[in-house]
């Protein structure tokens, strides 16, 4: 058997001065998604998680609430944990950057970085933002209604000067530009690219990546009175999940270089810009794609802390479900884009796609076999043109869900598949099973048999997104559990006459808001 091509997807690691919010949920949902798929589509996956525990701003939120920082992380990185166990997100690992594999990792790369000639050490001076982690330069501030100094994204900045370990960036701007050209969707969606692209055209600076006015992170080898700068720290977990610094091991051959780094609009510059300039500085492959997703606004409002109405994962999965939640956030807006989460479109979705569309089409041919046919799967009978159209269609869905898929364009894959749903839909109603009963039992046996078959199909094909209910589907129609994979998709895997059905039940309930109040 040929070996499993290895497919590696990692999440940002999530900064603990907070608990989780649906932003979060968001972004690993999507890579969960993504893993989800390419198993089933017989890759061999690794998919990383984790939390980024070091800096200045992790060191004042645990002063301010009276603990130690690692005592402080412990409680926040346990709340990561406890969110991707309650989403079911099948993440392989999960990192912290207090790990000592992560310390060891952290040193390596930047020995590697320091031996090729690429860290130098001098004095800095700019603005620096605690809250982004970030330097800004003159030209990016904005100066608000006080006359403070703000960063971009709004942040208050502070007037730093201190010793300093320093980065080459600014020797690495053609590489970079070349690595975008050569290497077209490397940064997606283009919109983004365009951006990062700009940026790097405009000039880069040498970037500052040690501090000495705090203590809260890894050392510099050499140099223990400077701590690495956090976002050198924080990337370096994708390298330290594929098993390096033992880039020899059969674990790094395999997964580095990723093939997809999933992260939010607003760090998309030190994932795009600073992360292959340190990783070629290092002599080591960048990733094969860097995915830059959008913001979630609540009800058409910016959400935040201060508007009361940030959207927290346990809450609106109790309340919705959790493959909903799960099917709503990837199907709602274009992948990439930013999205409006609102009850009503939540509600549309639960009870036009999945209790109307996909639940209403399996409940009433799985539940017409189980009355009309003796409780089993019919025989098939002769096809006819518009059976075979149907089939056809289901037959095609998994080549051309790869294509989107592959591209991270993934509320396309779930339209994709929803106009099959739609399209068998109609051929149920088209072909009226429930008049051919007393009329032509073969031919109606035959309606039913092409209906339940693109019903299993759709089953196993949204296994990736809603795996619960996907299990609860093809519960119904008894396929057996090694029959579950896309290797039984299409004539691989059709319905075997005679199969035994339980008496079908609702899968995807309606939601009625007057009940839930």
């Amino acid at each position: 058997m040929p070996a499993k091509k290895p497919f590696y997807i990692t999440t940002p690691i999530y900064y603990v001065n907070d608990i989780p919010h649906i932003g979060h949920a968001y972004t690993t949902l999507a890579c969960d998604v993504l893993a989800r798929f390419k198993r089933l589509d017989g890759f061999d996956v690794m998919f990383l998680t984790g939390t980024d525990e070091h800096g200045q701003k992790v060191e004042k939120s645990a002063a301010a609430k009276g603990k130690a920082p690692i005592e402080f992380c412990n409680e926040v990185s346990e709340r990561f944990r406890e969110l991707a166990k309650f989403m079911k997100f099948s993440n392989d690992d999960f990192i912290r950057t207090t790990e000592e594999r992560h310390k060891v990792s952290c040193q390596a790369l930047w020995k590697k970085i320091e031996a090729n000639g690429n860290i130098y050490l001098d004095k800095y001076s700019g603005w620096y933002s605690v809250r982004d982690e970030a330097f800004y330069a003159e030209s990016e501030l904005q100066t608000a209604s006080n006359g403070d100094k703000l960063a971009p994204t709004g942040a208050p900045v502070e007037w730093v000067e201190e010793e300093s370990y320093f980065f080459k960036l600014s020797a690495w701007e053609e590489k970079l530009l070349n690595w975008y050209e050569t290497l077209p969707e490397t940064v997606l969606p283009k919109s983004r690219k365009n951006e990062v692209k700009s940026f790097v055209e405009g000039g880069l600076r040498d970037l500052s990546v040690s501090r000495t006015s705090f203590s809260w992170g890894v050392p510099v080898p050499g140099n223990e009175k400077h701590i690495m700068y956090v976002w050198i720290d924080a990337l370096t977990n994708y390298l330290t999940g594929a098993g390096y610094p033992n880039t020899d091991s059969e674990k790094f051959q395999k997964f580095w270089p990723a093939d997809v780094h999933m992260v939010g609009k607003d760090i998309l510059r030190f994932h795009a810009v600073y992360w292959p300039a340190f990783l070629m500085a290092a002599d080591i492959e960048p990733p094969r794609r860097v995915f830059a997703h959008g913001w979630w606004t609540n009800e058409g409002q910016k959400i935040s802390k201060s508007l009361g109405n940030v959207i927290d994962p346990f809450e609106i999965v109790d309340e919705f479900g959790l493959d909903q939640v799960r099917y709503f956030l990837m199907r709602e807006v274009p992948f990439g884009n930013d999205g409006d989460f609102s009850r009503t479109a939540m509600i549309n979705r639960i009870n036009s796609d999945l209790a109307n569309d996909l639940g209403n089409l399996a409940q009433r041919s799985l539940s017409m076999i189980f009355k009309n046919c003796d409780g089993k799967i019919p025989d098939q009978g002769q096809l006819k043109e518009e059976d075979e159209k149907i089939l056809q269609a289901a037959d095609d869905l998994l080549p051309a869900i790869r294509e989107f898929m592959d591209m991270q364009q993934i509320n396309k894959v779930l339209e994709t598949i929803w106009k099959v749903v739609s399209d068998c839909n109609v051929y149920f109603a088209g072909q009226e099973p429930w008049a051919l009963k007393n009329t032509d039992t073969v031919r109606m046996g035959t309606v039913l048999y092409v209906t339940a078959e693109v019903v299993r199909q759709i089953g196993i094909l949204i296994r990736f997104i809603m795996p619960d209910s996907a299990e609860m589907l093809l519960d119904q129609i008894n396929i057996d559990g090694d029959k579950r994979g896309y290797d039984q998709l299409g004539v691989l895997g059709r319905l075997k006459t005679g199969t035994k059905l339980d008496k079908p039940e609702g899968v995807f309930p309606r939601y009625v808001e007057a009940e839930n109040k």
